[in-house]
C-alpha cells in the first residue's frame, strides 16, 4: 500500500477514536483542558524545535505579510459571498457572522499536525510564521471591526477601544506560541540553532512534541458536532472558501520561486486550514454587551450560526487537508489547483441552483 495512504489510515483511526470518547468527554471544561494542553505545551514545543533547525534569514518576514493578505482579501470577498447564497441576506447578523469567520484561520488544530507528519520541520517552521500574520489579523483586526460594527449597529457613539486594543496585543505577546515565535526568532539572530540548547532540554523539547499530533487528532475526533439543519448553508460557504483558496494558492505558485515539495504543499494547505476560534470569541463580547445593554433583540451577530460554522469548519478542512497531503504531488501543480477551483466552486453552487429551480430562498432578516 502506498505510504501516503497508510500514514492518512494511520490518523484518521486516532479521529475516530477521539470522535468515540465524545461520550466519556462532555463537559466545556475537559475539551477547554486538552485545548489548553495542545496550544500552550505540545504545539510551542513542536514549533521551538522546527524554528532553531532551520537556516534564518530576514526575507522570512514577507511570509506573515503574505498570510495578512490572505486573510484581507478573504475578508472582501467574504462579503460579497452573500450573492452566490441565498439563505444569507446582506447586512443580516448572519452575513456579518460569515464575513467573520470565513478569512480567519485555526492552522494550529487543523493543519500544523499534518504539515509535520508529511512534509517535516522547515515547512512547519514556515506555517507558524505565517500565524504570525494571521493572528494579527484574527486577535487585532477582526475584534475592531466587531466593534465598530456593534457600535454602528446600534447607533452609538464610537467609544474608545485604545486600552482594549492594548489588552489584545498584549495577549497576543503572551501567548505561549508567539513567545515560542519571538525566543526561537530571537535566538536565530544571534546565530543560536537547536543543538546548541543544553541535551536534557532537547530531550524534554522533543517529548512533548511528540505529543502534538495524537493529541490534535483526538481532539478533532471529540469536537465534531454538526448541525444538520443549517450544513447545507454551511458546507456551500465552506466549499466557496475552499475554492478561492486554492485560486490564490496556484497564483502563488505560479509566482513565487518555490523550490520543495514541502513548501509547495505549505502554500496550499495553510489556507485551507479551520476556521478559527477567536471571531467567534469577540462575536460573543458583542452579544454579551447587547445583553447588558437591553439591545439583544437585534443581534449584531448570530452566535449559533457561527458556532455551527466553527464545528463543520474543522472535520471539513481536516479531511480536505489529509487529501491533499495523501495526493501531494497533485496539488501541487497550479493547473490542477485550477481545476479544484472549478470543482468546488461547482460544488459551492448547487444550493443555489436548487434553490433558484424550488423558487423558495430562505432569507434571514437580521
Amino acid at each position: 500500500m502506498n505510504p501516503a495512504v497508510v500514514k492518512t489510515i494511520s490518523l484518521v483511526v486516532l479521529i475516530l477514536l477521539g470522535y468515540s470518547l465524545q461520550s466519556k468527554i462532555k463537559g466545556k471544561d475537559q475539551k477547554a483542558g486538552l485545548k489548553t494542553v495542545i496550544l500552550s505545551i505540545a504545539l510551542p514545543a513542536t514549533i521551538f524545535i522546527a524554528l532553531l533547525k532551520i537556516e534564518f534569514s530576514w526575507e522570512m518576514a514577507i511570509v506573515p505579510l503574505l498570510a495578512l493578505g490572505f486573510n484581507l482579501t478573504m475578508f472582501w470577498l467574504a462579503g460579497k459571498m452573500h450573492l452566490v447564497q441565498p439563505s444569507i441576506e446582506a447586512g443580516s447578523s448572519r452575513h456579518r457572522t460569515m464575513q467573520m469567520l470565513i478569512p480567519s484561520l485555526a492552522p494550529g488544530l487543523s493543519a500544523f499536525p499534518f504539515i509535520l507528519e508529511y512534509f517535516g520541520e522547515e515547512p512547519l517552521a514556515m506555517a507558524a510564521l505565517a500565524d504570525v500574520g494571521n493572528k494579527v489579523f484574527g486577535l487585532i483586526l477582526l475584534y475592531l471591526i466587531a466593534m465598530r460594527w456593534y457600535y454602528s449597529r446600534h447607533q452609538m457613539e464610537n467609544q474608545p477601544v485604545g486600552a482594549k486594543v492594548k489588552g489584545m496585543l498584549l495577549s497576543l505577546v503572551r501567548e505561549p506560541i508567539n513567545m515560542v515565535l519571538l525566543v526561537a526568532l530571537s535566538m536565530l539572530a544571534f546565530g543560536f540553532s537547536f543543538s546548541s540548547l543544553p541535551e536534557f532540554f532537547q530531550m524534554s523539547a522533543q517529548r512533548l512534541s511528540l505529543m502534538m499530533t495524537p493529541l490534535v487528532l483526538l481532539f478533532i475526533g471529540i469536537s465534531v458536532r454538526l448541525d444538520w439543519s443549517q450544513a447545507r448553508t454551511i458546507f456551500s460557504l465552506l466549499f466557496l472558501r475552499s475554492s478561492i483558496a486554492f485560486l490564490i494558492s496556484a497564483v502563488l505558485l505560479l509566482l513565487l520561486p518555490v523550490q520543495s515539495l514541502g513548501m509547495a504543499l505549505l502554500v496550499v494547505i495553510f489556507p485551507q486550514s479551520a476556521c478559527s476560534f477567536w471571531p467567534f470569541a469577540h462575536m460573543s463580547a458583542v452579544g454579551g454587551m447587547e445583553e447588558v445593554s437591553g439591545r439583544a433583540d437585534k443581534p449584531t451577530f448570530d452566535l449559533d450560526f457561527a458556532m455551527n460554522i466553527l464545528a463543520c469548519s474543522l472535520p471539513f478542512s481536516t479531511v480536505l487537508i489529509l487529501g491533499i497531503c495523501t495526493a501531494s504531488d497533485f496539488f501541487a501543480a497550479p493547473t490542477n489547483l485550477l481545476a479544484m477551483v472549478a470543482v468546488f466552486g461547482g460544488l459551492a453552487l448547487i444550493p443555489t441552483l436548487l434553490h433558484i429551480f424550488r423558487g423558495k430562498p430562505e432569507m434571514v432578516n437580521q
